[in-house]
């Protein structure tokens, strides 16, 4: 178990340092199937990082959906062979997994989020998704009772993500910003990668972090159908809101320049949340 932990941990501790973080955070007899679980949301994640073309990227995609479609073929990749003793040790519904894996064909192109809602919709099924997927390995017996707050967490996380690596995305011509949220702040697509109009990508951001603090206010304000359990799977969410602040405060040069908060900085966030159960 040792070995295999090094194999799982590891690599996640390079590929998402911040849920590695919350793995230690958890309770211990839970750390490995949530570090699974985490490595495999970081390995699919990263995929548009390692693979510039879409159709190796849609290989890779497809490998992961022919494993959890037939429970095998993973024999010699630790992860593979963990994640699929993860879904059965906790009865975790491949379905979920399966749509996770979908929603990541979007990173592999460079194509608009149409809307609001469909920004709401990649969220749910990928941060929201692995909220629920962890909360399942915490505390099965109420899980879904924290079904709603997952939901909201999630897009507030994944909205603190997307500002966090907009500098990359820009690069790429890869836009995540809704179209209907561009339009309501006088830019479009091509005048957001042109990155020249700064008042007017000052407001898109600011409209941004707005939508993302509206659902980190509702993830709040159901606190308290997260269970004393659960609450771990949510722990990364607590770095949310200095990633707004620092948005709001960077405007049109968040295009140019990383406002992710020092390591340090983040770690105490996190293990204050994890005492004060509150994100």
């Amino acid at each position: 178990m040792q070995d295999l932990d090094a194999q799982i941990l590891a690599p996640l501790r390079d590929t998402d340092r911040d849920r590695y973080l919350a793995c230690l955070l958890a309770p211990r007899e839970k750390r490995h199937s949530l570090a699974c679980l985490y490595a495999f949301y970081a390995e699919i994640a990263r995929i548009r990082d390692v693979i510039r073309e879409p159709l190796p990227g849609e290989i890779r995609l497809q490998w992961w959906r022919d494993l959890l479609e037939s429970r095998s073929g993973g024999e010699g990749h630790p992860l593979a062979e963990a994640l699929l003793s993860c879904i059965d040790e906790h009865r975790l519904p491949v379905a979920v997994l399966q749509n996770m894996i979908d929603a990541r064909v979007f990173d592999l192109y460079d194509d608009p989020m149409e809307d609001t809602t469909a920004l709401e919709g990649y969220a749910g099924e990928t941060a929201s998704a692995l909220i629920q997927l962890a909360s399942l390995i915490l505390d099965p017996i109420d899980a879904a009772k924290s079904a709603d707050a997952a939901g909201h967490a999630g897009v507030a996380q994944t909205i603190a993500g997307l500002l966090l690596l907009l500098p990359i995305h820009s690069r790429r011509g890869q836009v995540y910003f809704p179209a209907d949220l561009l339009r309501a702040t006088g830019l479009d697509r091509e005048m957001l990668l042109d990155g020249r109009d700064d008042v007017a990508i000052g407001r898109a951001v600011r409209a941004f972090c707005g939508l993302g603090r509206d659902h980190l206010v509702k993830a709040r304000n159901s606190l308290d159908s997260i269970s004393a359990q659960n609450f771990s799977a949510f722990l990364p969410v607590a770095l949310a809101e200095p990633v707004f602040a620092r948005a709001e405060a960077a405007g049109a040069r968040i295009l140019r320049h990383s406002i992710q908060p020092p390591q340090w900085q983040r770690q105490w966030r996190m293990w204050r949340a994890s005492r004060r159960r509150r994100f």
